[in-house]
C-alpha cells in the first residue's frame, strides 16, 4: 500500500515558486527545494520527478497567481487604455509583499537564455505567448489599426513588457511611469 502524502501539493508548489522566483531556476538547489517546501528529497522525485518537474508545476502555480491581472486584460474592452493599465498591474504584482522581485517568467527566460531546458522554454514560450495575444486583441479594439500594425505593435509592447520586468526591480515608481506612459504615446 502507498504511503499516504502527509502534504499538500499546491502548497509546497506555492513554497517552490517563491524560492525560483527569489533565487533563479538555476541557482536553486534540490537541497534548497527541500528546506523550503518542508518535503523531503524522496517526497520531491517521487511527486514531481526532478528539480525540472518541480519548476514546471511552478509555473502554472505562478500562471495562476497572475490570473489576477491577466483575467482582467482578457475581459478589457478598453483596447490601449486597457493595455496600459495591465502594465501598471503588472508593477504592482511583481512587488507583492514589498519584494521587487520581477517576473518569474521573464527572469528565467533572461536566466537561461535560448539554450535553457527544452521543456522549461516551451512553458515559457507559451505563458509569453499567452500574454501577446491577449495584447493582439486588446489592440484590435483600434479598427484604424491594419493587421500588420496590430501585429507590429503586439511585439512591441511584448517586447516592453519583457524590459519592464527586471526594469521594476529596480527602478522607481516614477521612472517605470514615464516608460509605461512614454511606451504607449507610441502607438
Amino acid at each position: 500500500m502507498a504511503r499516504k502524502k502527509e502534504y499538500i501539493e499546491d502548497e509546497v508548489i506555492e513554497k517552490a515558486m517563491a524560492l525560483f522566483w527569489r533565487n533563479g531556476y538555476e541557482a536553486t538547489s534540490v537541497r534548497m527545494l527541500e528546506k523550503e517546501m518542508g518535503i523531503n528529497q524522496f517526497s520531491i522525485y517521487s511527486s514531481f520527478g526532478n528539480k525540472q518537474g518541480v519548476f514546471l508545476e511552478s509555473i502554472k502555480s505562478y500562471r495562476k497567481k497572475i490570473c489576477s491581472i491577466t483575467d482582467k486584460l482578457e475581459k478589457s474592452n478598453n483596447g490601449i487604455i486597457g493595455l496600459k493599465q495591465y502594465f501598471y498591474d503588472f508593477i504592482a504584482f511583481s512587488r507583492i509583499d514589498n519584494f521587487k522581485k520581477g517576473c518569474l517568467v521573464t527572469n528565467t527566460f533572461i536566466e537561461l537564455g535560448e539554450h535553457g531546458d527544452p521543456a522549461i522554454m516551451h512553458e515559457l514560450q507559451v505563458f509569453f505567448n499567452e500574454i501577446r495575444s491577449l495584447m493582439i486583441t486588446n489592440l484590435k479594439h483600434d479598427k484604424s489599426k491594419s493587421e500588420k500594425m496590430v501585429e507590429s505593435n503586439a511585439n512591441y509592447l511584448a517586447v516592453s513588457l519583457l524590459g519592464l520586468s527586471p526594469a521594476s526591480k529596480i527602478l522607481n515608481d516614477k521612472q517605470l511611469a514615464d516608460f509605461i506612459e512614454t511606451a504607449f504615446s507610441n502607438l
